[in-house]
């Protein structure tokens, strides 16, 4: 049965790719194009010479064919992932629907390994960033994500010891702010990055990072719903064909 549901998340995943290609190519690709416009700008207003590097990939191949393809292979991983961590707490963690299961694990997903991490290191655009720190700077995203993905699973755990003695909604709420709590000491104790140049346009960066949690909101939205649907149907032919 993990294995259906493995492959069953993988195409979900591959589904909900296209979903986040399509809002990506609509809503974020033109501030990238805006951002490196910028760039260009920017640098031929200081002076400095033009640089004529061979182009190993189009800018019309990577806002295409290459989003295309790497919002498809992100998206067919982490449905395979999802599939993985549902199978392991539907029955055990939650006694829930297979809907509901994989909806709420959807939202604690996204707020787990999106919003925490972005609230510490957004998205940003072209032009924004120094390339010789660019090493550290995922290094510290990452750190921060390992972080909020270790908090989350703290949280739930120590809302499944409670949950017998306050309840559901107070269990609840005691990991919730267990999980805010972590994540405020981890935003504190980490160091900021800013590298953003003087003068630069707030608009595109707003407009950016929002596109790009928007992205990831559609991505978790079709492999919430979807998976939830696929999952629900496989487990009840898996139980009716137990009852035969």
């Amino acid at each position: 049965m993990v294995g259906n549901l493995l492959l069953r998340g993988m195409l979900i995943g591959v589904l909900a790719g296209l979903f986040a290609f399509g809002f990506a190519r609509v809503f974020g690709e033109p501030h990238i194009d805006t951002a490196i416009a910028y760039e260009e700008a920017a640098a031929a207003a200081s002076g400095e010479p033009a640089e004529e590097e061979e182009e190993l990939v189009s800018r019309e191949t990577q806002a295409g064919l290459g989003l295309l393809t790497g919002s498809v292979v992100y998206g067919a991983a982490i449905g395979g992932l999802f599939a993985l961590v549902f199978a392991f707490v539907y029955g055990r963690v939650v006694t829930l629907t297979p809907r509901a299961t994989a909806g709420l694990l959807a939202i604690a997903a996204f707020i787990a390994v999106v919003i925490a991490p972005a609230m510490k290191y957004p998205a940003t655009p072209p032009a924004v960033g120094n390339p010789e720190t660019i090493g550290e700077r995922t290094e510290l995203f990452f750190v921060m994500l390992i972080v909020s993905i270790i908090a989350a699973v703290i949280a739930v755990a120590l809302a499944r010891r409670l949950w017998s003695q306050l309840g559901g909604w107070n269990a609840g709420i005691v990991g919730g702010l267990a999980f805010l709590v972590i994540i405020a000491i981890a935003q504190y104790a980490l160091p900021t990055v800013n590298e953003i140049p003087e003068g630069y346009s707030a608009d595109l960066i707003w407009h950016f990072r929002t596109s790009s949690l928007g992205m990831h909101a559609v991505l978790w939205t079709v492999i919430g719903l979807g998976f939830g649907a696929v999952a629900e149907r496989a487990l009840a032919t898996r139980q009716r064909g137990r009852t035969a």
